[in-house]
């Protein structure tokens, strides 16, 4: 079983960075590429064997990944001192989650996208219940995934699929209809790892 404690005990230690590009080395990335700033909050409800990570599907009217699983997040804005506090604007925005009600764990390594994003990823332990309320612009579904699954690394797998015509690998950590991939499943695969290790 995996508790808060050992999450937090894990996060204070130095990891690599991620990316979308992790399984894939024959992918040459320009040097000076522009990255813009995101980031997301990966928010824990609940205690030991009851913990569950809040997870949404993305609308399907959305310019980008359209339908995708995500974490509550989004782009770092001018008026955003860091990177937590754009994380907590954006779960406040997207799914109802007030910043009062999350107590700040760490962040992880930062992730970059193929879609030129570096993503920081702050986890957070959700204080009280809260009922969610999707913003129905930018979110389809909220859902929850319990923390021991995403904490096994048993339970992920490497897929491929052809994208702008080479075949590209990538995780995937499904769970009951949920298709969990790409850059959300490679931050989690992360954390499930150095937790495992």
């Amino acid at each position: 079983m995996t508790d808060l404690a050992r999450i937090t005990e894990v996060l204070s230690g130095p990891a690599p960075a991620s990316s979308d590009y992790d399984l894939n080395p024959d992918v040459l990335l320009p040097a000076g590429r522009k990255l813009r700033q995101a980031a997301v909050l990966v928010a824990v409800m609940g205690e030991g064997a009851e913990a569950r990570v809040i997870l949404t599907q993305r609308a399907s009217t959305l310019k980008h990944h359209p339908g995708q699983i995500a974490f509550p997040g989004g782009k770092i804005d001018a008026g955003d001192a860091d990177a937590t506090a754009a994380a907590l604007r954006e779960a406040w925005e997207e799914v109802g989650l007030d910043p009062a009600n999350v107590d700040i764990l760490g962040p992880l390594p930062p992730h970059e996208t193929v879609t030129s994003y570096t993503v920081t990823p702050i986890v957070g332990r959700v204080r009280a219940p809260f009922e969610p309320v999707s913003e129905p612009g930018e979110v389809a579904e909220v859902f929850t995934v319990p923390l021991t699954f995403l904490m096994t690394p048993a339970n992920y797998r490497v897929e491929k699929r052809r994208w702008q015509g080479k075949w590209r690998a990538y995780y995937v950590v499904p769970y009951g209809p949920y298709y969990i991939w790409g850059a959300t499943a490679r931050m989690l695969k992360g954390l499930a790892d150095r937790v495992g290790s």
